[in-house]
């Protein structure tokens, strides 16, 4: 977490900076992430993530520099490999995480021919916010995964904001989780900014779907610190003193002082860790300096399996064109 939270403080000042063109913080969410990111088997279990979850990727042992190209718009999906990591890549549509998830759910169960494995099924984790639950595809999917018992935990951050709308002005029924039961899914609404509780309320959701019980609803109740994205200026529909009273205990200092309250660690090893994470984000950064533009030919090759005879004639003009302009600069 806290070298979430020195990432996540730097991907700001990288924005800043212009080192790249956008991104989402998560101040305030390190316990949500890595607390439900910790409760999955990456060896076997699959995450599939919105833009927000720096802190779900660290955790689950995402390189940092292929996270953050993404960020720097030289690749529309992450440098790093899905089939490895077990984490797929940024999603940018809001909600269109979770239809995935319960695709790749519904395939184990598939695979399986109806009868449950000796180790139980592989487990889909899938997250979204309060404001993506609104969306259409989450109703489809969650009614989906119910009626066909998809081994898929949806894992949602209720951070209380939707940009710039708060939860109770878009969320109806006051929580998402309050939503499980019109599909007979099993929900349990938990603190977000307490690590040690999502821990274990994830682990509880994964072992439900991993016993081929259907899905389940993990709500972590947390709260967005900073702006929704660095475009956005929540000054203009809330106050610092508003953030001040309705952000609750920085999960961070949270897990801090119960560590140093529990004899886990010390002063001189949380100072460690401080400056582990401080280098560690600076080699990101140095490693995000020097990642170098993709080859262009790559926006016709990754577009399908199989390229359609216009996608070829596009690719062919566009060599053509790149050939030409770079004889012109040579002449």
């Amino acid at each position: 977490m806290t070298a979430v939270r020195h990432l996540d403080l730097a991907a700001i000042s990288w924005q800043r900076q212009g080192i790249v063109p956008a991104y989402a913080p998560e101040l305030g969410q390190e316990a949500a992430q890595v607390g439900s990111a910790l409760a999955v088997d990456p060896k076997r279990d699959f995450v599939f993530p919105t833009y927000r979850e720096l802190g779900v990727a660290r955790a689950c042992g995402v390189d940092m520099v292929e996270y953050m190209s993404t960020h720097k718009a030289t690749w529309h999906g992450g440098l790093w490999n899905p089939a490895e990591t077990h984490v797929a890549p940024i999603q940018a549509v809001v909600a269109g995480s979770v239809l995935h998830a319960v695709g790749w759910a519904h395939g184990q169960t598939l695979e399986a021919h109806g009868e449950l494995p000796a180790e139980g099924y592989n487990v889909a984790i899938t997250y979204l916010g309060d404001g993506a639950s609104s969306q259409g595809d989450v109703h489809e999917a969650m009614n989906f995964a119910a009626i066909f018992k998809a081994p898929v935990v949806f894992f949602v951050q209720n951070n209380g904001w939707a940009i710039s709308v708060p939860t109770e002005r878009q969320v109806a029924g006051g929580s998402v989780a309050a939503r499980g039961a019109g599909y007979g899914i099993p929900a349990i609404q938990v603190d977000g900014n307490d690590a040690a509780a999502v821990l274990t309320a994830t682990r509880r959701a994964v072992a439900h779907a991993r016993a081929g019980q259907g899905p389940a609803i993990v709500e972590a109740m947390t709260y967005r610190r900073g702006p929704h994205a660095t475009s956005d200026d929540p000054g203009r529909y809330r106050s610092l003193e508003d953030e001040r009273l309705d952000a609750g205990a920085d999960p961070v200092a949270r897990l801090r002082e119960r560590f140093v309250a529990e004899g886990i660690a010390d002063a001189a090893a949380l100072n460690e860790a401080d400056d582990a994470a401080a280098a560690e984000a600076e080699r990101v950064r140095r490693g995000v300096l020097a990642l170098g533009g993709r080859p262009g030919a790559e926006m016709f090759d990754l577009v399908f399996q199989e390229p359609t005879d216009e996608l070829l004639r596009q690719k062919a003009n566009w060599q053509a064109e790149t050939e030409w302009h770079e004889e012109s600069e040579h002449a």
